[in-house]
């Protein structure tokens, strides 16, 4: 290894002109089927959702809320990735998939594999869960279910709430085939005309701004009963159609591509171009016809024809449709059916030194570097803290910051227009285009505008996915930088239920990174020299390659070697190869990943040194880290990026080096205890299945890595140095 510049005593990264060089990585003695399907990987990753909610281990309404999960995601799949390869084939441009395959032919294997693991949701709910809730006191019941003195105040509601908002459009001649908007509920009703022996069609939209599961009237029993709302609605039908005989009704749900496409070099203003976008999406092209198991063959022509589906497309399943309400099932107010409480802690660094005082964050940072871990740790008690003491501090003269998604009243957002309100140079990097975020971001951005903060929204073909504070402050004449650098999003309601990390330093070599970095953001290019961040697009791939490389070296060479990586995705076929390589010389390689993964472990010599783990649980998996063993001084990053081609190609994405050896050994300890065979979690085999490991040889549950973290964390005591 080269000799590495030294910072304040510890070794740091080498600069990035280390990493101007083409990295080569020689993949021609790997095989040309060493990776996994991506789309293939995901429906397996939603698989693990979907377990959680089987698993009648977990607290009951845990399992709703992931049974509601597993809807969502399955939505978004095929909002997005479905849609994508579909645009592809009726566009002409049937790009091979990461394995070489065709788009057809993948959305073959995809929609067998969906209905697969819809039967399957749909069986979890009706022949698991419901029951279970039942037995629990939580009904949800059919308008069968219901006695006469229910059904009386429940047509009572329906008439004084209901009724007035329903819109029941005709179909015929004169009336065509409606718009029928993506995710909506809808009844589809055959109705005759006793006179003139005419049947016709209908559609009606179930109303979204009504809750999906109507509470029922106290019986007195103790019970929770509801009522899902398209039950309430078919049954009250003669009142919409008076007059009229009712032959049919089913319920149907129709998916749309709802993906963003926007080509920003010929869009003089990216925010007006994106909100044109917002309103055709509304408009797009059906991918997923769900109806209930019931439906008509008549019935069911039409939509197929006026909705131009394919069979395969087509996903009859029993009631109730969209199982993602479950989340309102899940909200309800049940201890005793949730998870134990878990209360994050302030982190030791910044807890106030005397009862009833406020902490200085600025002191405590400037003391050491303080690594978070949320959500065991507040985020509102370390990074909004940190901005809005940073707000209202005198001293401070700028704060630049990168806000890719927050929350609809964020107190981040707050603290800017609070600063630039006190006089402060102000600057929010937004990113706009994050997915299914762009009209709430495009707010936010408007309000900062108005309050006077400098509002720039990236670089033409990238998305600004780092998540970055950097703080200005006078201090003793001197300009001293206080920088976050984070693995999540600036949201402090997600940060509840994400598991996120952040780095906190007044290093002062970070902070001008940092500034280098901002400046290009609001400029127009990528600055190359960075000294202790690796920054995509231009080196962050080449930097993390020529780490792999040195440990294949270090093992070649019979050193110690080994390589940690903790991502949400693993797909970038580079950063693989190279791993397989150094699997090849005999480096120990242990990949955790929450979605997706094409590299596949334990291929005879290949990746037989290589394991990978999943853990899916109470908070959703969103750190990433990177860590090498470097001959004994081992090498630690965290940030914003996954192994996928839109991280490392296309998105301004940032890794920080960790230089605390206690850090460092806080990452490394979470590795240990996520890899061990003694912790709950799913192994990848190398067909592609996971296998999940829950409960020991005496079918005794393994350690929960997120409870293990969450205790530790909050035993942790303050300093007395």
């Amino acid at each position: 290894m080269d000799t590495e510049p030294q910072l304040d005593g510890e070794s740091v990264a080498p600069d990035l002109d280390d990493f101007d060089e083409v990295v080569e990585v020689e993949h021609e003695s790997l095989p040309s089927d060493r990776y996994f399907d991506r789309e293939l990987s995901w429906l397996r990753f939603n698989q693990r959702v979907l377990e959680l909610g089987e698993d009648r281990m977990q607290p009951l309404l845990e399992r709703a809320n992931f049974l509601a999960i597993f809807a969502s995601n399955l939505d978004e799949f095929f909002m997005v990735r479905v849609a994508g390869l579909k645009r592809r084939i009726d566009t002409g441009i049937a790009v091979p998939t990461n394995v070489g395959r065709a788009p057809s032919d993948v959305l073959r294997d995809i929609a067998q594999k969906a209905h697969e693991l819809q039967d399957r949701h749909a069986a979890a709910f009706i022949d698991s869960l419901k029951p279970d809730l039942d037995a629990a006191g939580i009904h949800i019941e059919h308008w069968s279910d219901l006695d006469e003195a229910d059904r009386l105040r429940m047509r009572e509601y329906f008439n004084e709430q209901i009724f007035p908002v329903l819109m029941p459009l005709a179909v015929d001649p004169a009336h065509p085939f409606p718009y029928i908007s993506g995710l909506s509920l809808n009844l589809a009703v055959r109705v005759r005309n006793p006179k003139s022996q005419r049947q016709e069609f209908a559609r009606l939209k179930v109303p979204q701004n009504f809750s999906r599961f109507i509470a029922l009237p106290d019986d007195g029993s103790g019970r929770q009963r509801y009522i899902p709302l398209e039950d309430l609605i078919a049954n009250h039908l003669d009142d919409l159609f008076p007059g009229m005989e009712v032959l049919e009704h089913h319920v149907f749900r129709v998916t749309r591509n709802e993906d963003v496409e926007i080509e920003e070099d010929e869009a003089e203003n990216l925010i007006q171009a994106l909100e044109r976008e917002l309103l055709r999406r509304r408009f797009g092209p059906p991918i997923r016809l769900e109806i209930t198991e019931d439906m008509d063959p008549v019935t069911l022509d039409l939509l197929v024809r006026e909705l131009d589906i394919t069979e395969q497309e087509v996903y009859r399943l029993p009631s109730p449709l969209d199982l993602g309400g479950l989340f309102e099932i899940a909200k309800i107010s049940r201890p005793d059916l949730h998870y134990p409480k878990h209360v994050p802690t302030t982190p030791v660094q910044f807890q106030p030194g005397e009862p009833n005082t406020k902490p200085d964050l600025f002191r405590a940072i400037g003391r050491s570097d303080v690594l978070v871990h949320h959500p065991y740790e507040s985020f509102a008690t370390s990074v909004q803290a940190f901005l809005e003491q940073a707000a209202a501090d005198p001293n401070v003269l700028a704060i630049k910051q990168t806000l890719y998604r927050t929350s609809g009243d964020s107190p981040i957002v707050e603290a800017l227009i609070d600063a630039a309100a006190a006089g402060k140079q102000v600057l929010a990097l937004v990113e706009i285009k994050a997915r299914f975020d762009e009209q709430n971001n495009i707010g936010w951005a408007r309000k900062l505008e108005k309050a006077g903060v400098h509002v720039v929204y990236g670089l033409v073909g990238l998305k600004t996915h780092s998540k970055l504070v950097l703080v200005i402050r006078q201090e003793g004449g001197t300009l001293r930088h206080y920088s976050h650098i984070g693995t999540g999003n600036y949201n402090p309601k997600t940060s509840r239920i994400y598991e996120d990390m952040g780095l906190f330093t007044a290093d002062d070599t970070v902070g001008k990174d940092l500034t280098r970095l901002f400046n290009e953001l609001s400029g127009y290019a990528i600055e190359k020299k960075f000294k202790r961040l690796l920054v995509a697009p231009l080196h962050l791939r080449k930097g993390l390659i020529k780490r792999i490389q040195a440990e294949a070296d270090n093992a070649r060479a019979g050193k110690p070697s080994g390589i940690r990586i903790k991502v949400n995705s693993m797909v970038d076929e580079q950063i693989i190869d190279a791993l397989y390589l150094a699997s090849q010389a005999g480096v120990p390689v242990d990949v955790w990943v929450r979605g997706i993964c094409s590299l596949k472990p334990g291929m005879e010599g290949v990746s037989e040194t290589i394991r990978v783990r999943s853990v899916v649980g109470r908070y959703l998996e969103h750190s990433r880290a990177f860590a090498f063993h470097n001959d004994g001084d081992p090498v630690v990053f965290i940030g914003s990026a996954d192994m996928m081609h839109r991280n490392l190609d296309r998105r301004v994405e940032a890794l920080v080096r960790l230089s605390d050896p206690a850090h460092v050994a806080e990452v490394q300890d979470m590795f240990d205890l996520a890899m061990a065979d003694t912790t709950s979690s799913w192994h990848l085999e190398s067909d592609g299945e996971w296998t999940r490991h829950s409960t020991d040889a005496d079918g005794r549950p393994l350690a929960d890595v997120q409870n293990v973290l969450m205790r530790k964390i909050s035993a942790r005591k303050r300093s007395t140095r």
